[in-house]
């Protein structure tokens, strides 16, 4: 498994050590897996230095931001991490649905840098990527490629980033102002489904040594990375949930609330790995989901869409689908009228006025980019399928904000609604896509369709990829899944030793 990113040892000692001069004159310090998961682990030293350095500079002190836990304003630490609970009135579901803001992460405003830290780090410390010599290539449908060009910035290597040409003019503007040079963004054909060509695109740049692929898709640094930081960090968001309504208000009974579902659209299937600590710890279920027009884990399905951020017609390699309980499929139509629906004036003016929702819950709706509407969606979707209460918690997150689809929405207001939106649109909007929002392209999971689902990933990874036929089918036992996470003490083993090896300890 040497091209996914398992060493734990160092394979090239030349390599280490030109590594380790490179992060010492800069003065590169590495955060830990186990820092990044509980952020009061970081020396106080690094938190005093911190202060005052702006959350998206290109500076090496942000990499100790790379977690759940920045508050609002991306600069301090808060107790428990950012995140709205959205109530019935918004919903139209007894369940609480639980999500954590995204965009509060630093450089990129989305948790995507979380995985692309994930990737390269432990290459670095392993002698496995020369920083001096070698450009880093993020295959993404967006906001992985961002976190990769900003982690590769901050470590003074070339980053590439390849996506789809079809993306948000957002997020090509943000990757024009942190590339080396223009080039090192390239446009693959398609849109947000087509990942073949995102492939093939790293296949061919892949023939130069110097060029190396830290393909999220099958870099298990991504999966454990989201097992070992954002697992714990939404169980406290739970326990914190939990625990307030234990206490009961106003003279109420205490409340027994459990963790019902872990819901995440799929993607590189990383942000997944959360789900298998949530059902783990708590007993959650996890909630794949993906996008109606490209229905490949319920119906075999290909198409494209515009849930920006969730690439679809392959199974990643990274996702642990024998632990999967249900499937989700929402529509394009729901997140790009959605979107719509949270931007405008007549939006919100019709959800506080008609529907009662709390201002400060609508004042947290620029945090939710199309995917993370996604996710709310499929949550709805999930609570009436699995026939969910007000004491069952669903949790799920908010990947990216508002604010990288600002052309996205011009192009729906356009074509869907003439140009203008007002309350009749919006209530139309809100009944179609999230009241009547229904049990339909939802499905339970047996095991006869996990393993379908499981064996449609063949044809991605062996016979496309090179993947050999046993590192392919070893991951259909969950004994696997818990022997990668031996990977992290050793990981955190070996940055501590670099960091001693920098002088930066």
């Amino acid at each position: 498994m040497k091209q996914l990113g398992l060493e734990r040892e160092i394979v090239d000692r030349a390599v280490y050590e030109r590594t380790v001069a490179r992060f010492r004159d800069a003065r590169i310090a590495l955060p830990t897996f186990a820092q990044l998961a509980d952020p009061s682990r970081i020396p106080v030293e690094v938190l005093a230095a911190l202060r005052g350095v702006d959350p998206d500079a290109a500076h090496p002190l942000n990499l100790f931001r790379v977690h759940w836990y920045n508050d609002a304003g991306r600069e301090n630490r808060a107790a428990v991490p950012e995140h709205v609970v959205l109530p019935p009135a918004l919903t139209g579901v007894p369940s609480p649905i639980v999500v954590a803001l995204g965009d509060r992460f630093p450089l990129i405003r989305a948790h995507k840098v979380l995985a692309a830290y994930a990737c390269l780090a432990p290459r670095l410390v392993t002698g496995r990527f020369d920083p001096t010599a070698q450009r880093a290539l993020w295959p993404s449908t967006g906001n992985y490629c961002r976190g990769g060009v900003a982690i590769s910035r901050i470590m003074g290597c070339r980053g590439v980033a390849i996506l789809p040409a079809g993306m948000s003019a957002e997020r090509f503007r943000w990757l024009e102002g942190w590339v080396a040079e223009p080039s090192d963004v390239v446009r693959t054909p398609g849109t947000e489904s087509n990942v073949k060509e995102i492939y093939d695109a790293c296949r061919e740049l892949s023939r130069d040594p110097a060029n190396v692929v830290l393909n999220q898709f099958s870099e298990y640094g991504n999966h454990l990375a989201h097992y070992s930081v954002t697992g714990p960090a939404l169980g406290r968001l739970f326990e914190a949930l939990r625990d307030a309504g234990s206490q009961g208000q106003g003279g109420a009974a205490p409340r027994e609330r459990r963790l019902a579902a872990f819901v995440s659209a799929s993607g590189s299937a990383g942000t997944l790995g959360a789900g298998d600590y949530l059902k783990e710890q708590y007993g959650a279920r996890v909630v794949a989901v993906e996008a109606l027009e490209c229905p490949t884990m319920l119906y075999n399905g290909f198409g494209e869409h515009n849930i920006q951020g969730i690439g679809d017609k392959h199974i990643p390699l990274i996702h642990n689908v024998m632990n999967t309980d249900v499937v989700v499929a929402v529509s394009d139509r729901s997140t790009d009228a959605l979107g719509v629906l949270f931007d405008a004036d007549a939006g919100k003016r019709y959800l506080a006025e008609r529907c009662g929702v709390d201002p400060a819950v609508l004042a947290l709706l620029p945090a939710f980019g199309l995917s993370s509407i996604c996710n709310v969606v499929a949550a709805i979707k999930t609570a009436k399928k699995l026939g969910l209460g007000a004491d069952d918690v669903i949790v799920t997150v908010a990947t990216d904000g508002a604010a990288l689809y600002a052309s996205e929405r011009a192009k729906v207001l356009a074509r869907d609604f003439g140009g203008a939106f007002d309350s009749r649109r919006a209530e139309t909007v809100f009944a179609e896509h999230v009241l009547c929002a229904g049990t339909e392209h939802v499905l339970r999971l047996t095991p006869t369709d996990q393993t379908r689902i499981f064996n449609l990933g063949y044809f991605t990874w062996v016979e496309q990829q090179g993947v050999s036929l046993a590192d392919f089918t070893v991951r259909r036992e969950q004994a696997f899944w818990r022997g990668l996470r031996d990977l992290l003490p050793a990981w955190d083993e070996r940055i501590a030793e670099f960091n001693g090896r920098t002088g930066l300890a």
